[in-house]
């Protein structure tokens, strides 16, 4: 009788797990059916491009992209003793320096305006934000008009003043300041949106228990709003600094990368080399070496940044 029990018990027991492993199957493929869409949109417009571009940065190429010879690791050993490669590393990290810090101060700042109760500052946020509904050419040819060397209102101003008018996108010590100007102006209507978001998130109770306690504005600026924003400023940092790698746009219609390799960043240079020195082994090369340097620096921030960051 215990034998039969044991034998009935243990039968049970394999119909069971066979079912579970059923239904795990069933909700796998399921779970499958639903990411499908996903995978075939990454696939196409991710996978395949990254691995299309690894692949042809072994190669020589032809003008059509087709490729022709194989050079293993040449295209990569020749771009590390380019100095128009090293300029463009040099330009593209100096870039960076000026556009993000500049954006999430600027940002921050015009987010905690906002952010205030006052009369009419409904009006002030629709301004704020104005920059994110433009686009980066009508942005361009916007500051292009006032960058002219001539008729530019930032000369003309200059010249009330009695200074002398400067070559804002032709003199190489001013053009790539001059572009990350209009980068942060660019860049300042979706991190002020982020922020002010963040900003309205945080419970009004901690303010008011602040208040009781005698707290001025600058104090629980420092130990309320910038620790329960952190999550926040922590995201548009991240996204900034990406965004600041892949510049091209500004570049193309402000200076073309110029004057003497000043503003060449290397999306920029990228472009050169595959659409207009029609060398796509070289230009994959640098767009690799581009993603590993972005996916270390976000790594590297992650690592430094979570530690202060505060989500409760």
């Amino acid at each position: 009788m215990t034998e039969f029990v044991i034998q009935s018990e243990q039968a049970y027991a394999k119909v069971w797990n066979k079912a579970r492993k059923r239904q795990r199957l069933h909700s796998f493929l399921k779970g499958l059916l639903f990411l499908l869409p996903s995978i075939l949109l990454f696939s196409v417009f991710l996978f395949y491009p990254l691995a299309k571009t690894i692949y042809l940065s072994f190669y020589l190429t032809d003008a059509s992209g087709a490729t022709t010879v194989y050079v293993g690791l040449e295209n990569y050993k020749q771009l590390f003793i380019s100095p128009i490669f090293q300029k463009s590393l040099e330009v593209t990290f100096l870039f960076v320096v000026y556009t993000v810090p500049g954006t999430i101060v600027i940002s921050l700042f015009l987010a905690l305006l906002a952010n205030e109760k006052l009369k009419g500052i409904g009006i002030f946020r629709t301004i704020f934000s104005s920059t994110m509904g433009i686009s980066v050419a009508a942005a361009s040819v916007f500051w292009m008009f006032l960058f002219h060397p001539t008729i530019g209102w930032l000369n003309q101003m200059l010249a009330t003043f009695g200074v002398d008018s400067i070559g804002w996108l032709t003199d190489p010590d001013w053009a790539l300041f001059s572009v990350s100007i209009s980068t942060i102006w660019m860049n300042i209507g979706f991190t002020f949106l982020i922020l002010l978001g963040g900003l309205q998130s945080i419970d009004r109770y901690l303010y008011e228990s602040a208040d009781i306690d005698g707290a001025g504005y600058f104090y629980k600026l420092r130990r309320i709003t910038i620790p329960m924003l952190s999550p926040t400023l922590f995201f548009v940092i991240t996204v900034s600094f990406i965004n600041a790698f892949q510049t091209f746009g500004q570049v193309d219609m402000l200076t073309r990368g110029g004057p003497q390799n000043e503003t060449n960043v290397i999306v920029y240079s990228i472009y050169q080399e595959a659409f207009m020195n029609y060398k796509h082994g070289a230009a994959s090369a640098q767009a690799i070496i581009l993603f590993i340097l972005i996916l270390l620096l976000t790594f590297i921030q992650f690592k430094l940044g979570e530690r202060k960051v505060h989500y409760q």
